[in-house]
């Protein structure tokens, strides 16, 4: 098993940019998206996750 992460995949892409501790790395991930005018400077985040029960 490899030690890097695949953020191409739905759970590598939550790891990387869908928790707390790597807010600031999704904010800057955005930015890099979105025009000057449009700049995110904070953001919260909401469990959507829905799990089969």
């Amino acid at each position: 098993m490899g030690k890097y992460l695949n953020p191409y995949t739905d759970f590598g892409f939550k790891k990387l940019f869908g928790e707390e501790a790597n807010k600031d790395l999704l904010i800057d991930f955005l930015n890099q998206l979105l025009p000057p005018q449009h700049q995110i400077a904070e953001l919260h985040f909401k469990n959507t996750e829905q799990l089969e029960s």
